[in-house]
């Protein structure tokens, strides 16, 4: 008699445990993605597995952030700077590592006002001496461009968050900025670095990548739209090169080259004040630009040879000679230029708003 009732006492236990089990399932499944997608999201066909917070963390973070653009191979900041592998600061005997780079004013300057944002204390409207480094330094011989007393920089989004203050320490006495390419691209990290180049000492101007796709007026519109007109402010720069990563692979005629730049910097002209820099390098400077142009200052590119071999007829106001600078103000590359002149025909141009030519400077 006690045999059977122990029987069905278990059957009963049996028969309950499975119901809850079920119930178990049912509820799996409802918390189970659905394999429906949508134009944004693939979601998985399957329960995903468990995943420890940190990589959880990591994953998410990864999702979040944007996907940059790819790096041009050539030119002003975003070609050859930040997408490269990031160096660590080799040692020197003239700036060790554990170092900050000297701040050596020049003896024309009589101080009037002290700066001390960001960075040591320097004087407003000093010159800074150079105190670079150099990845990958080219021995220019006596035409070095250290024996040019004015040194400076070019940025983009690339350098990301810029420490102005130790950069202007090391040696940048001016900085153009990445405004805009095409007609409708504004560089993210334009008006940090517009606001923040000023508010360190530095004379600070604006460049425009020029694209072959797009209307020259509408380009011109789009930069005057974006890049404030303000008092002292260097002249804006077009940036004209072939550039063989864009979407862009058309190569217009020379003729048709120069007609669309004269339409983008004449509206420049008109609307600054101030005469347009041309910024080029080598190729695009053979294919279109030997004999044109004389009454634009010219900003060249020559990492390699003094500009006066690579760009024998011409005169230059900006010389960009390395790709490869290192500076405690940014982390990776960035490009180092000087301007062709002295002290006092420096303080002279970007005094005037960079109004008077450089013709005299040999």
């Amino acid at each position: 008699m006690r045999l059977p009732g122990v029987v069905s006492f278990v059957i009963a236990a049996l028969c309950l445990a499975g119901c809850s089990s079920t119930s178990g399932m049912d509820a799996l499944d409802m918390q189970q993605p659905s394999n429906e997608t949508t134009s944004s999201v693939v979601r998985p066909s399957a329960p995903i597995a468990s995943v420890p917070v940190a990589k959880a963390k990591a994953r998410k973070l990864a999702e979040a952030a944007p996907v940059d653009e790819p790096a041009r191979p050539f030119g002003l900041a975003e070609e050859e700077t930040a997408m490269l592998a990031t160096p660590e600061l080799p040692d020197s005997p003239e700036l060790p590592d554990s170092a900050e780079p000297p701040v050596e004013a020049a003896a024309l300057v009589s101080p009037s006002k002290l700066l001390s944002r960001n960075g040591p204390p320097m004087f407003a409207g000093s010159i800074m001496r150079y105190g670079f480094r150099d990845a990958k330094p080219i021995n220019f011989g006596r035409s070095s461009p250290r024996h040019l007393a004015v040194h400076g920089v070019d940025v983009s989004r690339w350098q990301g968050d810029v420490n102005w203050g130790k950069l202007r320490a090391q040696g940048a006495n001016f900085a153009y900025i990445k405004a805009t390419d095409g007609g409708d691209h504004l560089d993210p990290m334009f008006m940090k670095n517009w606001r923040g180049a000023d508010a360190a000492g530095l004379k600070r101007g604006a460049y425009h990548f020029f694209y072959w796709c797009r209307v020259a007026s509408e380009q011109a519109d789009w930069f005057i739209r974006n890049v404030p007109k303000v008092d002292g402010a260097l002249p804006p720069v077009i940036d004209v090169e072939w550039n063989g990563d864009s979407s862009c692979k058309r190569r217009p005629s020379r003729e048709k080259v120069l007609e669309k730049m004269q339409v983008f910097m004449d509206k420049l002209e008109r609307h600054y004040g101030q005469r347009p820099i041309i910024y080029t390098s080598p190729d695009f400077y053979r294919d279109n630009l030997q004999g044109a142009f004389f009454d634009y200052p010219f900003w060249v590119r020559a990492v390699a040879r003094h500009p006066s071999k690579v760009y024998p007829d011409r005169k230059w106001l900006f010389w960009q000679y390395s790709g490869s600078g290192l500076s405690h103000g940014v982390t990776g590359r960035i490009d180092l230029n000087v301007f062709h002149g002295d002290e006092r025909q420096w303080r002279a141009w970007a005094g005037g708003g960079g109004r008077q030519m450089m013709a005299d400077v040999d």
